[in-house]
């Protein structure tokens, strides 16, 4: 029987958690490529200017605020702890009503996974 010592494992457990940091930072991107191109769709059919500030981070808050017609300071309540939660749902309560969609699907944009189906939901309905 051939037994590991070490050096051997610690090699083995480096390279895990580098394949592991690989597979998690390939979601990560995904998912934020998806949620920029729902933003920007967003923006395209709600007729708002200046949709690619949906592929910056930050940027994409003040698009969020533009498409829900709301002042720029919106934005930057977005960047506040704890009121962030109000905020994001409020912003996307006025996005789904500037689709003609019910409001209450702004709320269901704080459930985490929930929230990818309904921005895509929201970008990709008539």
């Amino acid at each position: 029987m051939d037994n590991m010592n070490g050096s051997g494992m610690a090699a083995g457990a480096m390279a895990m958690m580098g394949a592991f940091f690989v597979f998690f930072l390939f979601v990560f991107f995904a998912i934020y490529a998806y949620c920029a191109v729902c933003l920007q769709t967003l923006a395209n059919k709600t007729h708002t200017t200046n949709g690619w500030l949906a592929w910056i981070p930050i940027g994409n808050l003040f698009l969020m605020a533009d498409i829900a017609k709301k002042p720029v300071w919106w934005a930057l309540l977005c960047l506040v702890p704890l009121v962030q939660i109000v905020a994001v749902a409020v912003l996307f309560m006025d996005i789904a009503e500037k689709r003609k969609k019910e409001s209450w699907l702004g709320l269901l944009m704080l459930i985490p996974g929930v929230n990818l189906v309904v921005l895509g939901y929201l970008a990709f309905s008539k």
